[in-house]
């Protein structure tokens, strides 16, 4: 049984039939002077992948919003959203809570196949405007994380059930 994923929020948009999410981070390694061992300095810049399906008659609204949510014209994102002028998009999902993000990337398909439905491909980039938002997007994170550990049971068992085979003849 199919069911309908959990919203993803892009800003005040909410992707409702979200495919795949997922983040890259990693950090900047640097040998020490004069030494043989390399320490992590920095973390590299956080991106977010995501893979949406834009279905019925609203998927050309959503595709709009997107775009605006995309501008690169910081003026024309806050007339959108006025909080996007001193905080970035907010992605919220049940992965992440990430703050001070920037669309960097935003592709629509429409096949034969499903002419109602547009695919939808976001890359967003982590872009801090301050300390300040940078400290509070780590610790609505840091929540959300905190939260599902208490809140979840455990996850349920492979939907496919294994079968004992008989062993191969050698």
């Amino acid at each position: 049984m199919a069911e309908r994923n959990t919203p993803v929020l892009i800003g005040t948009v909410p992707l409702l039939y979200v495919q795949s999410l997922s983040i890259t981070e990693g950090y900047q390694i640097e040998r020490i002077a004069g030494s043989r061992f390399s320490q992590a300095i920095a973390p590299t810049t956080k991106t977010i992948a995501i893979e949406a399906l834009l279905p019925g008659p609203g998927r050309l609204l959503v595709k709009k919003q997107l775009e605006a949510l995309a501008l690169v014209s910081r003026v024309l994102v806050a007339a959108a959203a006025p909080l996007l002028a001193v905080t970035g998009i907010p992605v919220v999902c049940g992965l992440t809570v990430s703050l001070d993000m920037q669309i960097t990337d935003l592709r629509f398909t429409q096949s034969v196949n499903r002419r109602e439905t547009l695919d939808a491909s976001l890359t967003l980039r982590h872009v801090p405007r301050s300390s300040v938002t940078a400290a509070l997007g780590e610790a609505a994170d840091l929540a959300l994380a905190a939260g599902t550990a208490l809140s979840a049971g455990t996850p349920p068992a492979a939907p496919v059930p294994r079968v004992a085979t008989a062993p191969l003849a050698g």
